[in-house]
């Protein structure tokens, strides 16, 4: 047969992947993954559940929160030699040096991506030494991000408003009282990092003022705030590049001392479809989306959780801090109805590092997932040690389903992986942080109960419910006082002395 004159042989040209459009082709595409992804943190609580989502993806933990019975968690089984963990970047950073874990992800497909909840500039080099590509903006971004007086600046930019404040230098009460005449005589100080339970200052009168002056005055800049009665709240959202994908609105258990030591600490969410009014739910839904395309602006793609405070004299709605990363919320979002009905919020988060195009209705997905038939109700709570002393851990309950009795009394009834095993209103899923054997002291995340329903009354105090439950789960430790705490052991145990989730 002769050939077309002036035609050679030409290489045919895989054609060009078509875009995924809507939600059944995001579902397609991760059931069908081959990419190797993988979420390396101090415990695989933020993201329980995605291994169901993404074909895959394994959890890689310091803490072993199911005693090896997960099925996608690894974790290292030898202690590594290795200095004073203060952080969870200090955690990942392990990890990731880890010879277990190299070994590991070097035995699976070559390549992958990783999450975590926390990391750093070193955590971005050592996953480029495996060949990981990370599935966040770059650290340094983050960090910015995460500065309490750059949110309030990137609020105003996104015309989303905030508790009356000035941002400044404070060296003195005299200064504080300075800057402060227009906020009245009770103020609210924060520095620029770090825990609300820990870094939120509460001054009315110098005496209060001398508690907190060194870590004030070491900031050049902090946040000022005038002090209201409020109530917290929280929305996770992720920016794409088809728009701002908001889930609805959720309550805050904030520093309940059933719960923490911490005044102002976190330790809960609750979700469910009335929550608040729905004036405050729209606001809160349009000031995430104007948030949402701000960070977009400001080079961030992703993750990412804003704390609302409502003022309960006024009912006026203030944007508190931002949370540019997965969050200790982000189990309640990913596992509620509106995410199960369509895909969790996260899976949006990977998709903007898939390599691949796609397309969804923003608007469309955001009208759905806040209807109210859409949300169920469920609630968690992160239970710590409480006490001011340390003590060691004899036995400690197993992760999984409990039920519990009329009078309080809980028992292990199954193992399970995540909370949507629980059914009954008897039920709750139990996620263990401390074991035999380890450490509890004031502050140490003991584990983590999430059960269907309210966990707070109306006036946002715990309901008898909540508080048999919290019981009952501290009874199932037994702890001795320790007869030999060497230095290097008590270091040791405070792994739990950060935040954690």
């Amino acid at each position: 047969m002769a050939k077309d004159k002036g035609k050679k042989n030409a290489v045919k040209k895989s054609p060009k992947e078509k875009p995924l459009r809507g939600i059944h082709d995001l579902r397609r595409f991760f059931y069908k993954n081959e990419t190797p992804i993988y979420f390396i943190s101090a415990t695989n609580f933020n993201l329980l559940g995605a291994d169901e989502w993404i074909k895959g993806f394994k959890y890689i933990t310091y803490i072993e929160c199911f005693d090896g019975l997960h099925p996608n968690v690894f974790s290292p089984q030898e202690e590594m030699p290795h200095d004073e963990f203060t952080s969870i970047e200090d955690i990942v950073n392990y990890l990731l040096e880890h010879k277990e874990v190299v070994d590991y992800i070097k035995s699976r497909k070559e390549g992958g991506k990783a999450l975590f909840l926390m990391f750093d500039e070193r955590t971005e080099e050592l996953a480029k030494q495996l060949g990981l590509d990370l599935i966040f903006p770059p650290a340094k971004l983050r960090n910015y991000l995460d500065n309490k007086v750059v949110t309030n600046r990137i609020a105003m930019k996104a015309d989303v408003p905030t508790v009356p404040n000035v941002l400044t230098r404070v060296d003195s009460f005299a200064t504080l009282r300075k800057v402060s005449k227009h906020l009245g005589e009770e103020l609210v100080v924060q520095t620029p990092y770090g825990d609300s339970g820990h870094t939120t200052f509460f001054i009315s009168n110098e005496e209060e003022w001398k508690k907190h002056e060194e870590e004030i005055i070491a900031e050049d800049e902090v946040k000022v705030m005038k002090r209201i009665n409020c109530r917290g709240a929280a929305m996770e959202a992720c920016v794409t590049k088809n728009g701002t994908v908001v889930a609805p609105l959720m309550t805050e258990l904030v520093g309940f001392k059933e719960l923490t030591p911490y005044k102002g600490g976190w330790c809960g969410n609750e979700i469910y479809a009335d929550c608040f009014t729905p004036k405050i739910r729209r606001k809160a839904k349009k000031y995430a989306e104007q948030f949402g395309n701000q960070l977009r602006k400001e080079g961030y793609k992703g993750y990412f959780e804003l704390d609302f405070l409502i003022d309960t004299d006024s009912g006026e709605l203030y944007l508190g801090e931002l949370n540019p990363r997965i969050t200790g919320a982000s189990s309640i979002t990913n596992h509620a109805v509106f995410a199960l009905a369509d895909v969790p919020l996260f899976i949006f988060h990977i998709m903007e590092w898939m390599d691949m195009d796609y397309q969804v209705s923003v608007n469309a997905i955001n009208q759905r997932w806040h209807l109210p038939q859409n949300i169920d109700s469920w609630g968690q709570m992160v239970i710590k040690h409480v006490e001011d002393n340390i003590r060691q851990v004899k036995s400690a309950p197993r992760s999984g389903i409990y039920t519990i009795d009329e009078d309080g009394r809980i028992k292990f009834d199954r193992m399970d992986t995540h909370r949507r095993a629980v059914e009954l209103h008897n039920e709750a899923f139990f996620l263990r942080i401390i074991k035999a054997g380890e450490y509890l002291y004031e502050g140490a995340d003991m584990g983590i109960l999430v059960m269907r329903g309210r966990m707070m009354t109306d006036d946002f105090e715990l309901t008898d419910r909540a508080r048999m439950w919290i019981d009952a789960i501290r009874n199932e430790y037994d702890s001795t006082e320790p007869t030999d705490l060497p230095f290097q052991d008590k270091q040791m145990a405070e792994i739990g002395g950060f935040k954690m989730m």
